[in-house]
């Protein structure tokens, strides 16, 4: 299945965390990376903390929506994640945004991701990898979507 994953770092070695992550998902079973969208650094949204890198990565995976979001918890775990305020700063942020055209409303796991649609630090690199791509739920195209958002803090960015 067609998956795309958003990345995002914004404590300690930024770079290297994603980096990481990238090497961490290449070794899941069943998955394979196809692309990776140019990084970006992004003004972060809620409490006042840094920056970002955010990334998107599309990837084939053979694993289920649940098994593919474990997995991905497990390496935003092992990356040193902790969940201590809602929005805030991370060592790793892995997002499945989507899997395939799933449409899909569990405890716990929401694809296409709920916000999808409303962050330009998600739709801008997820436009740069399939921009005529269309939302399963809204029917607009990644382009069109992204289109009416504030696109300032998001800045190209060089590894």
């Amino acid at each position: 299945m067609l998956a795309y994953v958003g990345l995002g770092s914004n404590l300690g070695d930024r770079a290297g965390y994603l980096l990481q992550a990238l090497s961490l998902l290449s070794r899941l079973p069943e998955t394979r990376f196809l692309r990776l969208s140019p990084v970006y650094e992004t003004e972060p949204v809620g409490p006042p903390q840094p920056l970002y890198l955010n990334l998107v990565a599309e990837v084939d995976t053979k694993l289920p929506p649940r098994g593919f979001l474990e997995a991905l918890l497990d390496i935003e775990r092992s990356l040193g994640r902790e969940r201590k305020e809602r929005w805030g700063p991370r060592t790793i942020d892995l997002d499945l945004l989507l899997y395939g055209d799933l449409v899909l409303r569990e405890v716990g796991l929401e694809v296409p991701h709920p916000r999808l649609h409303q962050r330009a630090f998600v739709l801008v690199p997820l436009a740069d990898l399939v921009p005529e791509g269309r939302h399963p739920v809204l029917g607009r195209t990644f382009a069109e979507l992204l289109a009416p958002l504030d696109r300032k803090g998001v800045r190209p960015f060089v590894l």
